[in-house]
C-alpha cells in the first residue's frame, strides 16, 4: 500500500518535470521560428523596424516555479535553498548579489568610457554658453546649470594616503569621513581588525593635480569603541573639537566625548593641545553642536525616548521626553530651535529657551512614513530636508509644514545614512544602501549622476562621501571625496 503510493508520487513528479521541459522546449522553438521569420517580415515592409523582443518574450514565457530559479544562460531550472548553504550555494541572496555586481561593473565600464556625460537632454556646455549670451538665463540659473554640467563630468582619481603607520592603512577600513567647515580637514573613523574603531584627521592641502596626495594624522592612544554619531564642535574656535557618541561595551557605559583636534594635528596658530572631555550619556543615537548664540557652548544628544541639551562649560543639562528614539538632530542658526528626526517617522523642533516640558514645547511637527535618518536645515531656515529608511528624501516648507519636493532614487532599508545638501552648488548628495552615490538637482529634483562604488557592493562596505566647492581650503578645487574599504577616491571638477 505504501509502496504503491510512493511510486505514484514519484511518477507524478516525473510527469511534472516532463511537462515542464516540454513547455520550455516548445517556447524555445517558438522563439527560434519567430527569429527566422523576422528577416522575411522586414523584406516585406522596409519601413518597419524588426522587433528585438523575441528572446525576452521567450524568457518571460518560462513559468515561474516556487522554490526554483531559471537560468537563461544554461536554459534550465535550479533549486533554491533558504539562506546560505555550503552544499548548494544557489540562494536568492547570491542571485541578487550576482546581478548587482554585474550591473556595477557595467556602470563602471560606462563611466570610464564616457568622459562627457549629459545631465539633461539637449543641454551641453555650448548650448549653456549660447543661452547665457542671448540673455535667456539669469546669473543664478547659469551658475547652477554650470555646476550641474561639471558634476556630470567628474572623473574618479585614486588618492595616495601617507601615514606614520603604512601597514595600518592596508588593513583598516574606512567607516566614515566628515569634512570640517572650511573643507581643509577630514575626520575619519576606521574599523580595526581586532575590534573597535580608530580615529584620525586627514589634511587635504595636498589634494592638487596632477598627483593627489594627502596625509593622515593619527593618535593611537584614542583607539576606542564603536561610534554611533559624530560632528565637528566649535568650542575654542571654529571646528576646534570633534563630538563623538560612543557605544557602551561590557561594564563601560556609553558616553559623549569632546575630542580636541589639536591632539591629531595642530592647524590653528597658538592652539595648545586640549584635554579630552567625556559626558556619561549612555545609548546616544545622534548628536549635534550648536552654533546659535542663544545656546553657545552647547551640544545635544538624541537617546531612546529622550533629548538632552548639555552646556559644556557649566555642565547644565536640559532634558525633553519623546515617544521614540531620536536618530538625527541639527540646530538652527538664526532661530533657537533644535530639529529632531525619530524612528517613528516624526520630525519635531524644540525651542531651547524652554526650561520645562510643557504641553507646547514642540514648535514644529512633520511626519514621514518611516524612520528618519537625517535632517538638514537650509540656509534661510524656511525649509528642511529629511531622508528616511524607506529611501524617501523630502523637502519641507517649515512655514506651511508641507512637503514641496521629493527626490526619487535613493535606496535605504534599515541603515542610518547621512544626507548632504549644498545650496551654493544647488545639489543634493546621498549614498544608498546599494552602495551607489546619487546626486540630484536641489532646484528641480532631477537626478544628475549615479556613481557606482569602485569596490564590490556589500552592506558592510557602504561608501562615505564628502562634497565641497573648495576641497583643501579656500583656494581648493570643487569635487567629491569617496572613502570605501581602505581606499580614498577624488572626483574633481574637470
Amino acid at each position: 500500500m505504501h509502496k504503491s503510493s510512493w511510486k505514484s508520487r514519484r511518477h507524478g513528479r516525473r510527469s511534472q518535470w516532463q511537462n515542464l521541459r516540454y513547455r520550455q522546449h516548445s517556447s524555445n522553438e517558438r522563439c527560434n521560428t519567430q527569429a527566422q521569420q523576422s528577416p522575411q517580415d522586414c523584406d516585406q515592409d522596409d519601413g518597419e523596424v524588426p522587433s528585438t523582443s523575441s528572446s525576452t518574450a521567450g524568457t518571460s514565457s518560462v513559468p515561474d516555479l516556487p522554490g526554483y530559479y531559471f537560468d537563461p544562460e544554461k536554459n534550465r531550472y535550479f533549486r533554491l535553498l533558504p539562506g546560505h548553504n555550503n552544499c548548494n550555494p544557489l540562494t536568492k541572496e547570491s542571485i541578487q548579489q550576482k546581478e548587482m555586481e554585474h550591473k556595477r561593473l557595467q556602470l563602471l565600464e560606462e563611466e570610464d568610457k564616457q568622459k562627457k556625460k549629459i545631465t539633461r537632454m539637449g543641454f551641453n556646455a555650448s548650448s549653456l554658453l549660447q543661452k547665457n549670451k542671448l540673455g535667456f538665463l539669469s546669473a543664478t540659473s547659469y551658475c547652477r546649470l554650470a555646476h550641474e554640467l561639471r558634476v556630470s563630468c567628474m572623473q574618479r582619481k585614486k588618492v595616495q594616503i601617507h601615514s606614520s603607520d603604512p601597514s595600518a592603512l592596508a588593513s583598516d577600513r574606512f567607516n566614515l569621513i566628515l569634512a570640517d567647515t572650511n573643507s581643509d580637514r577630514l575626520f575619519t573613523v576606521n574599523d580595526v581588525k581586532v575590534g573597535g574603531s580608530k580615529y584620525g584627521i586627514i589634511s587635504l592641502h595636498g589634494l592638487k593635480t596632477p598627483t593627489f596626495r594627502v596625509h593622515m594624522h593619527e593618535n593611537l592612544y584614542f583607539t576606542n569603541r564603536k561610534v554611533n554619531s559624530v560632528c565637528w564642535a566649535s568650542l575654542n574656535h571654529l571646528d576646534s573639537h570633534i563630538l563623538l557618541c560612543l557605544m557602551g561595551i561590557a561594564e563601560t557605559p556609553g558616553c559623549a566625548t569632546l575630542l580636541p583636534a589639536s591632539l591629531f594635528v595642530n592647524s590653528h596658530p597658538g592652539d595648545r593641545p586640549g584635554m579630552l572631555c567625556s559626558f556619561r550619556i549612555p545609548g546616544a543615537w545622534s548628536c549635534a553642536w550648536s552654533m546659535n548664540i542663544q545656546a553657545s557652548n552647547c551640544f545635544s544628544t538624541g537617546l531612546s525616548r529622550w533629548v538632552l541639551v548639555t552646556n559644556v562649560v557649566t555642565g547644565h543639562r536640559l532634558s525633553f521626553g519623546t515617544s521614540s528614539d531620536v536618530l538625527a538632530q541639527q540646530f538652527a542658526l538664526m532661530t533657537p530651535l533644535l530639529f529632531n528626526g525619530c524612528r517613528s517617522g516624526e520630525i519635531f523642533a524644540i525651542d531651547i529657551r524652554c526650561r520645562n516640558q510643557g504641553k507646547n514645547w514642540k514648535a514644529t511637527r512633520l511626519f514621514h512614513d518611516s524612520a528618519v535618518t537625517s535632517v538638514q536645515i537650509l540656509q534661510e531656515e524656511q525649509c528642511l530636508m529629511a531622508s528616511d529608511m524607506a529611501g524617501t528624501i523630502k523637502l519641507w516648507d517649515l512655514r506651511t509644514t508641507k512637503c514641496i519636493k521629493q527626490y526619487e532614487g535613493h535606496v535605504n532599508e534599515y541603515a542610518l545614512l547621512p544626507l548632504h545638501v549644498h545650496e551654493e552648488e544647488g545639489i543634493v548628495v546621498a549614498v544608498g544602501q546599494d552602495c551607489y552615490t546619487r546626486i540630484w538637482s536641489l532646484h528641480d529634483t532631477h537626478l544628475l549622476r549615479t556613481i557606482p562604488s569602485p569596490h564590490p557592493t556589500s552592506r558592510t562596505n557602504i561608501p562615505s562621501v564628502a562634497f565641497s566647492s573648495r576641497l583643501g581650503g579656500f583656494r581648493g578645487a570643487p569635487g567629491l571625496l569617496m572613502a570605501v574599504q581602505q581606499d580614498l577616491y577624488y572626483f574633481p571638477y574637470s
